[in-house]
This record gives C-alpha cells, sequence and structure tokens, in this order.
C-alpha cells in the first residue's frame, strides 16, 4: 500500500441532522470504491493508491454539495510513500481496539 488518507467532511447546514445525513452518503461512497476504511469519531480511514485516494476526497466534497449542502470544509490528512510501506489502519489501531 502506497497511501492512507483521513477525511473529515463538514457540510455548511443549518442542523444536525443534516450534518449527519451528508456525512452518511459520504461514507457510503467511501464504503463503495471496495477500499479498507474505518470509520471513526471525527473522521474515516482510508487505504489505497494515492490516486484513487485524491479522487475519493475530490469526490466527497461533491457528493456533500450533491447531497444539499451549500458548501462543505474538509480536513485531510495523507501518508504517501511511492515505494510503499505506508502503516496500515490495523497496525495502527489493533492494540487499541476493545
Amino acid at each position: 500500500m502506497e497511501a492512507s488518507i483521513a477525511i473529515q467532511i463538514l457540510p455548511k447546514v443549518e442542523s444536525t441532522e443534516e450534518t449527519i445525513r451528508i456525512v452518511d452518503e459520504v461514507i457510503a461512497y467511501i464504503a463503495s470504491t471496495g477500499l479498507h476504511y474505518q470509520v471513526g469519531a471525527f473522521e474515516t480511514s482510508v487505504e489505497g493508491d494515492f490516486d484513487t485516494l485524491m479522487t475519493i476526497v475530490k469526490e466527497c466534497q461533491l457528493i456533500a454539495i450533491n447531497a444539499g449542502a451549500p458548501g462543505v470544509s474538509s480536513y485531510v490528512k495523507i501518508a504517501y510513500r511511492p515505494e510503499g510501506g505506508v502503516l496500515g489502519i490495523e497496525e495502527k489501531t489493533k492494540k487499541h481496539q476493545h
């Protein structure tokens, strides 16, 4: 694996219910990619190749807008090693799962 991202989508909407609905649509899209991912309380982590992950980052913005958000802010963390060897989700979190 050459890359992983953590993405937090913050739709600019009025209600908590709308925020949750839109974020759920974004997460459903991420799930549909078939890549390994993990949803956290603040962000979703995804593993894969760099180009695919950058497309996912872009699409997450568009999905939020198409779901009804007039605007969206996102926070993205990217780990990238072209030769591979990026630590995976399991490696980072397994010992902390209960």
